[in-house]
């Protein structure tokens, strides 16, 4: 399975926007409708990979101070029915 590797500026947040979201029962961030501005993508063909990459652009200093973030996101469509047929309980 292929991984994206993707570091994005995180969007601040109002209180009075938290506030309200959490009173209507609404999110906060809908990153299908508004994606948060990307800093760097890298591609990665297996989940090793893409863990490693993950951890190294880990230690940029604007993601350890909490002003970006690192997501690894699969590119391969979901196996549901194969997770669900490893299930131990299955």
């Amino acid at each position: 399975m292929r991984f994206l590797i993707v570091r994005t500026e995180i969007r601040t947040a109002a209180d009075a926007d938290i506030t309200a979201a959490w009173a209507e029962g609404q999110r906060l961030r809908d990153e299908t409708a508004r994606p948060e501005p990307r800093r760097q993508v890298v591609h990665a063909d297996d989940r090793d990979a893409a863990l490693l990459l993950a951890r190294a652009i880990a230690t940029v200093g604007s993601v350890r101070s909490g002003k970006q973030r690192v997501k690894v996101l699969p590119l391969d469509g979901p196996r549901h029915h194969q997770a669900i047929a490893d299930w131990p309980g299955t």
